[in-house]
């Protein structure tokens, strides 16, 4: 059986601990035990745990050897926001496949009362990208950023930068990432997507604009499907 991973929420020396509702989860719910091993991420490192201690509200591991782990593309999503059911659905699935940064967009298209309550959201999405991390073992969540404006995103750095288009025609995403360097960054516009003053302000950035196909594809859909592209092409 595949031992789960946890990311530890304190470390000490040779020790760790998870606090709060994430050891209440290990507890109450898995009903771990003193003794019991699983594997403890620790930044970018992994390390057997052993359960030394529970509490309430508190999960003591002794750490022992490194485990290796695999390296992951760099991919960074910028996503424009959505409804956020759907948005968060995206969030999650695009953690599992490995994503490192997701960047909360505030395009034209973007509802206004969905913009003015991006801020508040931001820790429900950090929880939700921890939770998807543990699930998917991965050793670190993916970095969420603070909500943005389109201005601000464009200027995000990156080796690759591409931002999905149904307006481009003939470049297909696999095709611009052939010979792809560097950190990737894709860009997906919200419901409705981009204009065409956006698509124009990507361009005067430097931006090469792809396409998923003729499908049209809802926003949290195009997000999954371009990132398991993303990672089948670069790994």
């Amino acid at each position: 059986m595949t031992r789960r991973r946890w990311i530890a929420d304190e470390v000490s020396g040779t020790h760790a601990a998870l606090i709060g509702n994430h050891a209440e989860h290990l507890t109450r719910v898995l009903r771990a035990r003193v003794g019991e091993e699983f594997e403890i991420s620790i930044g970018a490192r992994v390390h057997r745990g052993r359960i030394t201690a529970i509490e309430k509200s508190r999960v003591e591991f002794e750490l022992g050897d490194e485990i290796p782990d695999r390296a992951i593309p760099h991919v960074t999503v910028v996503l424009s926001i959505f409804k956020f059911d759907r948005l968060e659905w995206g969030i999650e699935k695009c953690t599992e496949l490995g994503v490192a940064r997701i960047v909360p967009v505030i395009a034209q298209r973007t509802e206004a009362n969905l913009a003015s309550a991006a801020h508040k959201r931001r820790e429900r999405w950090q929880r939700i990208a921890l939770q998807a991390s543990e699930q998917s073992r991965r050793a670190v969540p993916p970095e969420i950023c603070p909500p943005m404006k389109l201005k601000q995103a464009v200027a995000l750095p990156g080796g690759t930068r591409i931002v999905l288009a149904e307006s481009e025609q003939i470049l297909m995403l696999k095709d611009a990432l052939y010979s792809s360097s560097g950190d990737i960054v894709l860009a997906f516009g919200p419901e409705g997507g981009w204009t065409e003053a956006e698509i124009d302000l990507f361009r005067e950035a430097g931006w090469v604009s792809a396409s998923l196909g003729s499908t049209i594809l809802r926003a949290e859909t195009a997000a999954v499907a371009a990132l398991a592209v993303a990672m089948s092409e670069v790994q």
